[in-house]
């Protein structure tokens, strides 16, 4: 059974920096895609980055691009959300998704992602 359990949330400075971690289990092959997603009170789930399971191939959001950096490390089971110079509009619940299917479009469809993970909460202050 795959889980995913996401940390790193919390209250950040707008200017500053924060970084998400995804640790996940049961998660076989590497997963071929992941991706973080993200959530703000009252609006849709949006795709922010996408990364492929030999990293060769990583994907930001306009509205976040040149602020979010997506990594992993598949010996560890691990992905990564660095985000720097973060903004109070970046405040939102984060969530971690992984699929088994190599994506080479909508990667940032949320329903090509099976398995979630429970989400972290980001609250960003000016």
């Amino acid at each position: 059974q795959v889980q995913l359990v996401e940390s790193g949330g919390g209250s950040a400075q707008a200017g500053g920096s924060l970084r998400l971690s995804c640790a996940a289990s049961g998660y076989t092959g590497g997963g071929a895609f992941m991706a973080w997603f993200r959530q703000a009170p009252g609006k849709e789930r949006e795709g922010v980055a996408a990364i492929s399971s030999t990293a060769s191939r990583t994907y930001t959001a306009d509205s976040v691009k040149g602020r979010l950096t997506i990594s992993r490390d598949n010996a560890k089971n691990t992905l990564s959300l660095e985000k720097n110079s973060p903004k109070p509009e970046d405040t939102a619940m984060y969530y971690c998704a992984a699929s088994n299917v190599y994506l080479w479009t909508a990667y940032f469809a949320a329903n090509n992602y099976p398995y979630w993970g429970q989400g972290t909460q980001v609250t960003v202050s000016s």
